[in-house]
Formats: structure tokens, sequence, C-alpha cells
């Protein structure tokens, strides 16, 4: 049964994508988009011809610059615009909303997860809720299969949205584990960067096995310090994330680091693409957080010196060329 109204913050290519799956579950979806351009192109064609050209805007999608809040805020801004927008959403908000993030990040100085943002910016809201996965935009506009968490310290608000938004290809799994299921979300991307740059330079199956697991491992020590599960990290948030990010064609991040792999500048990779890679800003951040806890986290040292213009292959050598020491560590 059709639920309400929801505003999707975000006309990138995902939110553009859930707006075209969740048009089954809502009366109304108001897809706000901050282009203006960009807008009234969407107002007229029906298609995002930027970030997801190919896929029509069901009829009860309105697209607007002029921001709009309903009973649900969906928000899937990019990381480092999420505060702003969320301010002025909460601003506009003449009642309590619930507040859920699609964003994967941690904010830069604050260290914050994208749900406590939302937190602050929403007081009289509910606890955010957090929906994550291992999904790709252009393949959930089309309506393939995929399977992604819930995750909120509410757990009646998790099932909520969980009955809310489940239905036809899309299967919703609830998660109690907030700062597991954010950090290991943002965290995969920068993993997704080196296993790009592994296969950039052509260094075989082998190597994307190797960075995807000991990822894995290193994505477990930050999460756990933080007071997170590492059982979280086996799951779709987790693993699930991570192995789509590190091998599938569509990934942004890896994209980012086969291209250094080639020898291309960072800057030049970036304005490449609309699309934003948030784990280039998330690595640095990631790097200061786990000093911060006293985790080693090799991989993302390996690629903010990637980032920063070391060659790909120098900080991969260097990586493979640490002192060895038992998988456990």
């Amino acid at each position: 049964m059709a639920q309400e109204v929801i505003s999707i913050l975000g006309g990138g290519s995902w939110g553009t994508a859930l707006a075209i799956a969740l048009a089954k579950r809502f009366d109304r979806v108001e897809l706000w988009v901050h282009n203006p351009d960009l807008a009234r192109r969407m107002q007229t064609s029906g298609v995002n011809d930027i970030y997801l050209p190919g896929f029509e805007l069901p009829h009860n999608v309105f697209v607007s610059h002029e921001m709009r809040t309903a009973p649900w805020i969906l928000s899937v801004v990019p990381s480092r615009h999420l505060r702003a927008v969320l301010l002025e959403a909460s601003a506009r908000a003449d009642q309590p909303a619930r507040v859920i993030s699609a964003t994967k990040g941690i904010e830069a100085g604050t260290y914050l997860r994208m749900s406590q943002i939302a937190e602050e910016c929403f007081r009289d809201a509910l606890p955010p809720a957090v929906l994550t996965g291992p999904t790709f935009a252009r393949e959930v506009a089309a309506g393939e299969p995929a399977a992604m968490v819930i995750a909120s310290r509410d757990v009646k608000f998790a099932q909520t949205i969980q009955t809310a938004f489940g239905g036809g290809n899309l299967r919703f799994y609830t998660n109690e584990d907030v700062v597991g299921v954010e950090l290991a979300a943002a965290l995969k991307n920068i993993i997704a960067i080196a296993a790009g740059a592994s296969e950039g330079l052509h260094l075989g199956s082998n190597s994307t096995a190797a960075l995807i697991t000991r990822g894995l491992a290193e994505i477990s020590r930050l999460v756990v310090a933080r007071g997170g599960l590492s059982a979280t990290v086996s799951g779709l948030a987790g693993l699930g994330d991570l192995v789509l990010t590190c091998t599938g064609q569509l990934s942004r991040n890896r994209r980012v680091g086969f291209e250094l792999a080639k020898g291309r500048a960072l800057k030049e990779i970036l304005n490449d693409s609309p699309m934003v890679a948030e784990g280039v800003s998330a690595t640095d951040v990631a790097i200061d957080l786990a000093a911060r806890c006293e985790v080693e986290m090799p991989i993302t040292q390996a690629v903010a010196a990637m980032l920063a213009g070391q060659p790909a292959r120098e900080a991969l050598r260097q990586l493979i060329s640490r002192a060895p020491k038992a998988e456990a560590g």
C-alpha cells in the first residue's frame, strides 16, 4: 500500500534511482535537485540527463530546485554538502520528520558519521536511520534485484522503513549497529580505490582478492575501535558493498584508482565526471580517525599516498613489502 509523501534530497544518480524505485511505494515523491538548470530539464523531459540518462521518472516523481519537506525525508546529498542541506531542510520542516540518510562518508574535522549530522540538524525527530548496501544506481533504477540494510537505534523505526520501502526486487534487512553500518559503508570506498589501482596495473585477481580481504580486516579494526560490531562488517554494508565497489564496472571509486594507476592526475580524473567518488574525501579523514583510535590502516595509507601523487605502483609495492605478521593482526 502506498505511503504518504517522501522528500528525496539530492538529484544525483543514487537519489534519482531511489526516486524511481520508491515511486511504487509512495503516493508522491518530491525530488530536490540542487542544480536549477538540471531541475528544469528533468521537469520537462522526465530524465536526469547528467547523472542517470536513459531512465524516465515515474509520473508521481516531482522534481524541484525549491526544497520541499515531507513527513519522510531521505537524504542522498554528497557528504561535503550534507550539513548545509540538512540545516536548510530542518528549518523548512513544519512537523517532526522521519529522516533517513543514504549518504556515505565521514565529516572532516568533527569525524561525525552522516546520521550524527542528521541528528544534530533534526533535533526533534526520531533518531535518524541509515540506508546502505551493495547497490549501483543504474541497476536499482532498472529494477534489478538488490538487498540493502536499514540501520537505526530505534528498531521500530527501522522496521517501519523496511515495510514502507520493501517490495518488488528490493529487499531490506534491519540492523541496530548504526556505527558499524555507516563506517563500513564509508571506508569500503577507500579500499575500492586501491583495488582499482591494482587492476589498472594488471596485478591480477590474486591482488584484488588480497586487497578485499585485508581491506575488510582494516575496516573491522576501526569499526570496533569506534564502538561498532565486527559482525556488521561481514554483512551487506561491509563485505557485500566492499566486493561490489572493488570489482564492479560501475564503481566510481574503483575507476579513480584505475586511472591513477595509468598515471593520470587526481584533479583530471575527478573533472572527467560529475559523479562524486566519496572515497577520495574519506581517505584523509579515515587516517586521522585511525590515528586517534590507534588503529593501523595500511591500505588506507597507501591510497592516501596515491591521492597525494605517489605513483600507484610504488604505493602498492610499499604496501606488499611491509613486515610479515599474523593474519589476525
